[in-house]
């Protein structure tokens, strides 16, 4: 007998780990808290259970539901073990770090560091958008420097939203969920079918064969998703903009409570083609680096601060 969707039960020992607790997943996968039980870390490691397609028995295998589906799981993990092969190589401060991966149970898992912190989307919803300049400011520029490490290896991310950015205590950001990630390639021709987050995937991934994705593929998920920090909401997905664009730009539509340096950055990375978007991530970066109000540079700060200081010598 088999239970569907079940996550496996604390205590249950993954290769060299000892599952805590389950801390959450979506339609494809299952992350729990786990322990080295020889280092005593902490690491949360990812599952591949796609729900739609497989079934777990009372032994904890994860079973296709039958023959056309173990085709399509057998793809599945396949892909999987790339993100993960992928990842282990990537070492940035504001990417995820993988330490491991391996095969149990039927299926494939992935073992990362685990950092404390919450979810951007949970941010975004307990605020209902609104985040300040000066949280932006302190989570994007830092991911896109992750991002562009990323790109320089010849990699493309393709899933860049809100529910894939972690945010440590301080603010440090950490890029996720790699699962759409692929190289580079000259032509959407030549390029699998890719995951497509309405709202957030600009309509090169949706038009397979028609477009053409690069860097600035991920450029316009970036745009939404500090988009979605200011609004609440995610955006019209590109299917929608295509047909008819009613998105107001946002450099006129918030330009009362944030810079128009920023406001014009997130419209540039947002347009509808792709050729008039910023076609690398320093593009974007520099467009980002004019000062807004609230900010002082420290050659501002020090003159103040000596004025200061001479006014109490005359008191």
């Amino acid at each position: 007998m088999a239970r569907k969707n079940t996550p496996l039960q604390a205590g249950i020992r993954l290769d060299k780990y000892r599952i805590l607790k389950t801390l959450g997943g979506g339609g494809f996968s299952i992350v729990y808290l786990c322990e080295d039980e020889s280092t005593h870390k902490k690491v949360a490691i990812k599952e591949f259970i796609p729900f739609k397609i497989c079934e777990r028995d009372l032994d904890g295998e994860v079973i296709p539901v039958g023959d056309a589906e173990r085709d399509i799981f057998n793809h599945g993990r396949k892909s999987f073990i790339h993100e993960a092969t992928t990842l282990s190589k990537c070492k940035h401060p504001n990417i995820v770090n993988v330490v491991n991966f391996f095969q149990a149970n039927g299926t494939s898992y992935m073992a990362m560091e685990y950092e404390e912190g919450t979810n951007l989307q949970t941010y975004i919803k307990a605020r209902k958008g609104h985040l300040s300049e000066k949280f932006l400011r302190t989570i994007f520029p830092p991911l896109m420097q992750g991002l562009k490490y990323i790109h320089d290896n010849g990699l493309l991310h393709l899933d860049i939203k809100p529910g894939n950015v972690h945010v440590r205590p301080g603010g440090s950001p950490l890029l996720i969920d790699f699962g759409a990630v692929h190289s580079m390639h000259i032509s959407r021709r030549t390029q699998h079918t890719q995951i497509v987050t309405p709202g957030f995937s600009p309509i090169e991934q949706y038009e397979i064969g028609k477009g053409y994705v690069g860097p600035w593929t991920d450029i316009y998920a970036l745009g939404a998703t500090m988009r979605a920090c200011i609004e609440g909401t995610s955006p019209p997905t590109a299917m929608e903009r295509s047909k008819k664009d009613t998105l107001k730009p946002a450099s006129v539509i918030f330009k009362k409570n944030y810079s128009e340096a920023m406001l014009k950055a997130i419209d540039w990375a947002m347009e509808m083609d792709q050729m008039l978007r910023p076609q690398k991530i320093d593009d974007l970066l520099a467009a980002l680096q004019a000062p807004y109000p609230g900010e002082h540079d420290q050659e501002t700060d020090t003159m103040l601060e000596r004025l200061v200081q001479n006014l109490k010598r005359h008191i």
